[in-house]
Formats: structure tokens, C-alpha cells, sequence
């Protein structure tokens, strides 16, 4: 949904997929922020797109926006 790429943009967090792009996500940190500017029941209404994640060039246009089957590994 477009409220899903929204909150992505707003509250993910962002790291680079060494590969030229950036993928955001919404970690806990980011929805403990989201809970703080939102409420804490609005945002557990949204819990079914916690895993979606979004990539976007390094000039911020979007590559593609999806849901995570599995877990994103960090360095």
C-alpha cells in the first residue's frame, strides 16, 4: 500500500546493499519511533507489513518495493 511506502520512507532504516542502491526496512528502533509519533495502537494495525522493505537509487527514485520472506543480513 501506498501508506506502507510512506512509513518506509519516513521511519526505515537505510543501508546500503553494496551494489549502488539503498534498502530500507523498519527495524525495531524504527518502530518504536513509529509508535512514538503515531500511538502504539495504530501502528500494531500495521504490523503485517513490518517486513516490507523498499530499494531506491542513491539519487532517492525507487527501485522496487517489496515483503521480505527472509531475513536481511547486515555487516
Amino acid at each position: 500500500p501506498p501508506m506502507v511506502d510512506q512509513l518506509l520512507d519516513l521511519y526505515g532504516q537505510e543501508e546500503h546493499d553494496g551494489r549502488g542502491a539503498i534498502v530500507l526496512y523498519l527495524s525495531k528502533n524504527s518502530i518504536r519511533s513509529m509508535e512514538r509519533d503515531l500511538g502504539r495502537r495504530p501502528v500494531s494495525r500495521l504490523a503485517e507489513w513490518f517486513d516490507a522493505y523498499k530499494v531506491k537509487s542513491t539519487d532517492g527514485r525507487t527501485i522496487t518495493v517489496g515483503h521480505r520472506t527472509r531475513r536481511l543480513w547486515r555487516k
